[in-house]
């Protein structure tokens, strides 16, 4: 597994990291089957009742996928994440969140194009990430309300043993909760950031530009 930053990393067509690189040993786990059996044996969870089940389903995931990672390839590891990202985060919410200002301004057709892009973008981001297993433990630690949704509390256990603190914040849909924001060591916000990259962008090259930087 590599991290630049955890767990959406922009890459140099958007902007940098959020945070300091994160370096973790890479390490081979052989898995004999091929991508069917692999999707066979993907973890099947119940649709979440608390907070703390998104973040927890979201972790399995990514573990499995590393497991597999090397049997799936890229493009594998990413038709197995998509329908997770996009099950576990609120993508339309943090699309319009990162666009900023502007998004008043676009058309239905316009902001479907950016959320669609906005979610593949996730996606390919987490599949180029978590792309192999080296002992890396994923544990959801806690939940607290917040102003607006829950916080849900996580760490990130490095092979060494070096815990990496990462805070999600919650929003209620429906019966369920989705994800809306990410932040690394308890302060720092992927969507702040991204506004301010997205802002960037879209006053060089419009919206147009946004969408095809995201597509790369």
């Amino acid at each position: 597994m590599r991290i630049r930053s955890f767990p959406v990393i922009l890459n140099q067509s958007i902007g940098q990291p959020i945070a300091a690189k994160i370096q973790l040993s890479k390490a081979v786990v052989a898995f004999a089957a091929g991508l069917g059996l692999s999707m066979l044996s993907y973890p099947v969870h119940a649709a979440p009742t608390s907070s703390g089940d998104t973040v927890q389903g979201l972790y399995d995931a990514l573990l499995s996928t590393m497991k597999n990672g090397r049997t799936l390839d890229q493009s594998g590891r990413f038709t197995q994440l998509e329908s997770v990202i996009r099950r576990s985060f609120d993508t339309a919410g943090m699309a319009r969140s990162a666009v900023g200002p502007s998004w008043a301004g676009l058309t239905e057709a316009q902001r479907h194009q950016v959320i669609e892009s906005f979610e593949r973008y996730i996606s390919a981001i987490y599949a180029d990430r978590f792309d192999t297993y080296n002992g890396l433990k994923l544990e959801v630690t806690g939940e607290q309300p917040a102003p607006s949704g829950v916080i849900v509390s996580s760490q990130i256990i490095k092979g060494d043993g070096e815990p990496i603190k990462v805070d999600y914040m919650m929003r209620r849909n429906g019966d369920g909760w989705l994800i809306s924001d990410i932040y690394l060591d308890g302060a720092i916000s992927e969507m702040a950031t991204r506004r301010s990259q997205f802002a960037a962008i879209l006053k060089k090259d419009g919206i147009d530009g946004l969408i095809a930087a995201l597509n790369r």
